[in-house]
């Protein structure tokens, strides 16, 4: 974090300390990366308007959407630190602030949407809460951000034998590179901006995205097998400086933590009509998607990632373990 951000996020944490105190902490500022129109800027709107209501105005929130208030990673220090109370996060991010949060980004952990959210709403999910809180970031509710799947330019993939050959653009994560080098592949980072045109000439064969970035981007211009693996699944989340959650009384608590939960059911209903919309659309152009029936040999071809990050975070073993038992 540079010495000129510090500086502005130590100054907003003093000056709220001066003036007011808990009337002022009471009006909070949020950050959102996302543009008007998307899911999760309607669900933060959601979430200011009805927090207002359920708490009789005793707490109000000022929502800022398309990364206005700074980038994700410098809103997320600003959360910790109190300079914002509120941020829109993707788990990603706050990996390496939180091991516990850093969990999710391990490939074919869930099954699919549908179990990352009984594992959140079960005790791995207070799990992963308990770590960011931790470290100054409260977790109130998790919206969907879909599943990560494989497209490419040769294909349906049905098996892990499918993959393997394959020139795969990955994230720059090791999990990532590790993940398509275990499925025989060769895992290539490289820039987002830059996927269309390689996929295009031949650079590299594939990539992996969700449905509205595969849609959204013209990837299915150019790759047009997609793949239903849903090898990644990370959660975002409602996440307010913890501080200020624990500075409310009991029943403010309650009010605020209702507020996000319904945002978030808003968000995954409108999370949902967005994916099917980008689904209808890529089908309708000619691309060709499938089904993936059984998953299992890909979460067993994971075996070595898991391994060389257990070795690395043992600590995180019970955490694993406990996702991996959820039904």
């Amino acid at each position: 974090m540079n010495t000129n951000f510090a500086a502005r996020v130590i100054g907003a944490v003093a000056l709220s300390s001066v003036i007011g105190g808990a009337a002022l902490a009471a009006d909070w500022r949020g950050w959102n990366i996302h543009p008007e129109g998307y899911p999760n800027t309607a669900g933060m709107d959601a979430f200011a308007r009805l927090l207002e209501e359920k708490t009789d105005g005793e707490v109000t929130l000022q929502m800022f959407h398309g990364g206005t208030l700074g980038s994700q990673p410098d809103a997320i220090e600003q959360v910790r630190l109190g300079g914002i109370e509120v941020g829109q996060f993707n788990l990603g991010p706050i990996g390496p602030i939180a091991p516990e949060a850093n969990v999710v980004s391990l490939p074919f952990l869930f099954k699919d949407v549908s179990h990352m959210f009984r594992v959140l709403d079960g005790e791995p999910g207070q799990m992963i809460a308990d770590g960011m809180a931790a470290k100054g970031i409260t977790p109130l509710a998790w919206f969907d951000a879909g599943a990560r799947s494989f497209y490419n330019t040769e294909k349906p993939i049905e098996t892990p034998a499918d993959v393997e050959g394959m020139k795969v653009r990955v994230m720059n994560n090791d999990l990532y590179s590790g993940m398509i080098a275990e499925l025989g592949g060769n895992p290539s980072p490289m820039a987002f901006a830059e996927v269309y045109q390689a996929l295009k000439t031949g650079v590299v064969d594939g990539a992996e995205n969700n449905w509205p970035s595969y849609e959204s981007t013209g990837h299915y211009e150019v790759a047009g097998y997609y793949s239903l693996s849903q090898h990644l699944i990370i959660p975002e989340c409602i996440c307010v400086n913890t501080d200020a959650y624990n500075g409310l009384s009991d029943e403010m608590k309650v009010a605020v933590s209702e507020a996000a939960q319904e945002a978030a059911e808003l968000q995954r209903d409108l999370w949902a009509e967005r994916e099917a919309a980008s689904r209808e659309k890529v089908e309708s152009a000619g691309a060709t998607t499938n089904e993936i029936a059984d998953k299992a040999p890909f979460q067993e071809a994971m075996t070595p990632v898991y391994e060389a990050y257990l070795e690395a975070n043992p600590d995180i073993r019970p955490l694993v373990e406990a996702i991996q038992a959820t039904e």
